[in-house]
């Protein structure tokens, strides 16, 4: 099997290659499916910011690149992102076993693009991203590419450099992993109404209206990453979250203002205080209630989602 080291090393033998219009000078191509490029690689890292950084080398690579002998541009560069992600998931994994406390996806705004460049909207809500963390970066980039972008499976073959059998057990295992870990979600109507329903008693500090929301088995996770005070631990149970969100209600709240926002294709409330972003927060809900309540609260995820939201503002 290949080493993690040697997946880029491939130029003439990767899959797409042919004469094609040698005085092209790749912008076109690349632009064209940057967007693509993009939500491939967010799904298998789960940080805007390293899946930018991704596409730039991905871009970088593309000009260096003889595009003389590349058959199909979108599968040159779809295969160079997805490799370049496993490469980088690898050492991501490593670095994220020592972060402070729960470690959460950073959130992306996708208000003006609800699928971020897929056909499906698979493997974008931020509870199956954090299912998604626990697979290996070869079965996240197989259950990626088939799950939310309909690739053949030859073709996700030809781009891990394995045997189709191997790929499709590879996206079987992915899909019981995320079908076992979490249950059937509700509409997003309702997922949006137990939101605001839960926003609401939290800031009153509602014991009572929280337990009535949450499914047995709630968990509340909260991502401050050290930076700002946040639960070190999840939180579990119905009792146990209620009791934690009431008794916060005093001082969390204060001086905070609400903003609906739509984050990875779901209903989350953004907090501001004295204008700047303090927090996100969303759910994930099922037939039994809310199963999990997710805090993200590191200054940088939460910036970074407030700037993205001005900028489309800007541009509108």
């Amino acid at each position: 099997m290949t080493a993690p080291g040697e997946l880029l090393t491939t130029t003439v033998s990767h899959p797409g290659f042919q004469n094609v219009n040698a005085g092209d000078d790749g912008l076109s191509a690349f632009f064209a499916v940057r967007p693509r490029l993009f939500a491939i690689a967010y799904r298998m890292l789960g940080s805007v910011a390293e899946a930018e950084d991704i596409v730039q080398d991905v871009w970088l690579r593309w000009q260096s690149t003889n595009r003389s002998v590349v058959l199909d541009p979108p599968a040159f560069l779809a295969t160079t992102t997805t490799r370049l992600c496993i490469n980088h998931a690898q050492s991501a994994r490593v670095r994220r076993e020592t972060y402070v406390g729960p470690w959460l996806p950073e959130p992306v705004d996708t208000s003006n693009d609800p699928t971020l460049g897929a056909e499906r909207g698979e493997a974008l809500g931020l509870a199956v991203l954090v299912l998604l963390e626990k697979l290996c970066p070869t079965e996240r980039a197989a259950y990626v590419l088939r799950e939310a972008f309909d690739y053949p499976y030859r073709q996700i073959a030809d781009i891990l450099q394995m045997e189709e059998a191997n790929v499709r057990q590879l996206v079987s295992r992915a899909k019981k992993h995320v079908t076992d870990g979490r249950r059937a979600p509700v509409s997003s109507a309702e997922q949006q109404r137990l939101l605001a329903a839960f926003i609401g008693a939290a800031q009153k500090g509602d014991f009572a209206a929280l337990e009535g929301l949450f499914a047995s088995d709630v968990v509340s996770y909260s991502d401050g990453g050290g930076f700002v005070r946040a639960a070190q631990k999840p939180i579990a149970g119905r009792e146990r979250v209620a009791k934690f969100i009431a008794a916060v209600s005093v001082h969390f709240w204060t001086g905070v203002t609400l903003t609906p926002v739509q984050i990875n294709g779901q209903a989350g409330m953004l907090m501001l205080r004295a204008g700047n972003p303090v927090a996100l927060s969303t759910v994930d809900a099922s037939a039994e209630g809310i199963d999990q309540i997710m805090w993200i609260m590191r200054p940088s995820k939460v910036a970074a989602l407030a700037k993205s939201r001005q900028a489309v503002a800007t541009h509108a």
